[in-house]
């Protein structure tokens, strides 16, 4: 993983001695929330409903041992002895004092962590691929890439203020696990014709009020023209993106309302005349930065053991949870490993500090000390010995992490909704609980398959419900909470939004609609065939008629 150099420690340590003095002027009453407010964003401090959220930045998703331990520590110190991991492969803290939080940043300094533009109209944290490095199916490591645009994207002064935030996400694997095409920008590494790797870029996704599934405006970018590129989307979206309409301000508003082909036309025009000059990525730069991403000293020796299949015959828990929480490795006798943070009785994506702790000492034993956050809202062990698979899932049960449902419905990817947001207007965790609560039965989840429930408290969509096999909205209906269902969405290769299923279902219900929509799947799904696959085939009207029909 990449390691800070000089430059990096001070950049970081200064801003936390800034921090600090701004902090105390605004505590003492020398700065109004209105000059405090920018500077806290910058910061990664939101005022939410209860108490500040600090959101802190995990580039790529990528942890050490280290730095898990310091995480756990903050928790137990500053706030309420667990944290909160984003689809943004970001970590939340809930209730940390203000003016503990130039503290919190400066813990964080110590091992190479900061909070630096988690908010704010900039760009935001690259995210990637949870299995890079590792995947079967990878073309290329993607994670170099994600740490060269953070390195040319974090404090860019002419960045530092767009018309809203800004999401981009790379991907080098020919499964897409980052949903590169509902980001406002999104990079495929990609082949031609000649053998040569570069980049499919896709601008203009996003979710929210208005979500839109981003177009290709370059098929092919030569890896030396990055920086240009990006930096002339950048410029075209900064000029012409619109700052009197917040709702209308995202690039993919820009794009959809001058067209694919516009937006492109303009983006080349300004890439022309910066495309030569001292952004161009030469390979020695690109080999620098691959060298912090090399692989582990794997086992030579890992695939000729046979325990890990015995142990499979022998213990039905330990073969369902190989069935659903490993992940294919590249290298015989490896899995990468999926810890579910879906426990039934936890609000999907928290974890406790012991957890953290437990998690971090198990990365040390097993895998190589790394740790990777998952879009999903789960962790991942990505270097694991199959012959201690059995003896890190013993170690994971005791914690609560081994629960054997990765990809399937209680598998869900949640907001903090109404209880902790203050944009929100209906709860999503005790959603989630009602959820689990009524669908306990193992054997009927994993008959089920695979099944992706997103969920979102508001029309921000950081629940992500558009593209969930099943999407679920709250809305607020004169004070009264409501949920409306889509069905069909899709972050992945074959990306797609929801279709929305009919008028929202009250608070009570919303566990009984999904049942129903189950039992729709179940009568209707052909052998092998996965729920979307069959929402895909059928259609909605089905399933709007088992819930609609009595009413």
């Amino acid at each position: 993983m990449y390691k800070y150099d000089n430059y990096d420690q001070t950049i970081v340590n200064e801003r936390v001695n800034q921090f600090r003095d701004q902090t105390e002027r605004f505590l003492a009453g020398k700065l109004s929330e209105e000059e405090f407010r920018p500077l806290r964003l910058m910061n990664g401090l939101y005022v939410q409903r209860h108490a500040p959220m600090l959101r802190v930045a995990i580039p790529y998703g990528l942890l050490s041992s280290e730095q898990l331990r310091m995480l756990a520590h903050i928790s137990r110190k500053y706030d309420k002895n667990y944290a909160h991991f984003s689809t943004r492969q970001n970590l939340q803290y809930n209730w940390p004092a203000l003016e503990s939080v130039p503290d919190i940043l400066a813990d964080l300094a110590t091992v190479e962590m900061h909070a630096i533009q988690t908010s704010g109209n900039d760009i935001r944290n690259t995210t990637s691929d949870q299995f890079a490095g590792i995947a079967e199916d990878e073309l290329e490591d993607p994670r170099p890439y994600c740490e060269i645009i953070r390195q040319w994207s974090t404090f860019h002064p002419e960045f530092s203020f767009l018309p809203r935030k800004f999401k981009i996400a790379v991907s080098g694997a020919k499964h897409d696990r980052a949903a590169v095409q509902v980001h406002d920008i999104g990079l495929y590494l990609v082949e031609n014709d000649k053998g040569e790797i570069g980049f499919n870029v896709i601008v203009g996704g996003g979710l929210g009020r208005t979500p839109f599934i981003g177009p290709s405006i370059k098929p092919f970018l030569e890896k030396q023209d990055l920086l240009s590129y990006l930096e002339a989307i950048l410029r075209v979206y900064n000029r012409y993106g619109r700052r009197d309409n917040m709702y209308k301000a995202r690039i993919k508003i820009l794009v959809n309302e001058l067209g694919k082909e516009e937006f492109a036309k303009q983006v080349e025009e300004e890439w022309l005349h910066i495309k030569d000059g001292v952004m161009k990525l030469d390979q020695k730069e690109i080999d620098r930065v691959k060298a912090f991403f090399t692989s582990p000293e794997y086992d030579e020796n890992a695939a000729d053991d046979t325990s890990f299949a015995a142990a499979q015959e022998s213990n039905k828990a330990f073969s369902n949870w190989v069935k659903r929480n490993l992940f294919p490795h590249k290298v015989a006798g490896y899995k990468a490993v999926v810890v579910s943070l879906k426990a039934p009785d936890i609000p999907p994506g928290d974890v406790t500090d012991v957890q953290m702790d437990h998690i971090a000492d198990l990365a040390e034993q097993y895998s190589y000390s790394e740790i990777v956050v998952t879009h999903d809202q789960n962790l991942v062990l990505p270097n694991v010995k199959e012959a201690d698979l059995f003896a890190l899932w013993e170690k994971l049960a005791e914690q609560k992490l081994a629960t054997p449902n990765i990809g399937l419905l209680t598998d869900i990817i949640c907001c903090p909704g109404l209880d902790f947001c203050a944009l929100a207007n209906a709860g999503s965790i005790p959603i989630a609980k009602q959820i689990n609560d009524k669908f306990d039965d193992l054997d009927y989840l994993h008959d089920i398959g695979d099944l992706k429930i997103k969920m979102s408290g508001c029309m921000n969509a950081c629940g992500h419900h558009h593209v969930g096999h099943i999407g679920i909205l709250g809305v607020d209906k004169k004070g009264v909470e409501f949920y409306q269902l889509t069905l069909g969405g899709s972050a992945e290769n074959e990306a797609s939004l929801g279709d929305r299923l009919g008028p929202g279902v009250a608070k009570e219900e919303v566990a009984n609609v999904i049942g129903k929509l189950l039992d729709v799947y179940v009568e209707q799904r052909q052998e092998d065939e996965a729920f979307l696959e069959t929402y895909r085939r059928v259609g909605i009207k089905p399933f709007k008629e088992s819930v609609y029909a009595s009413n």
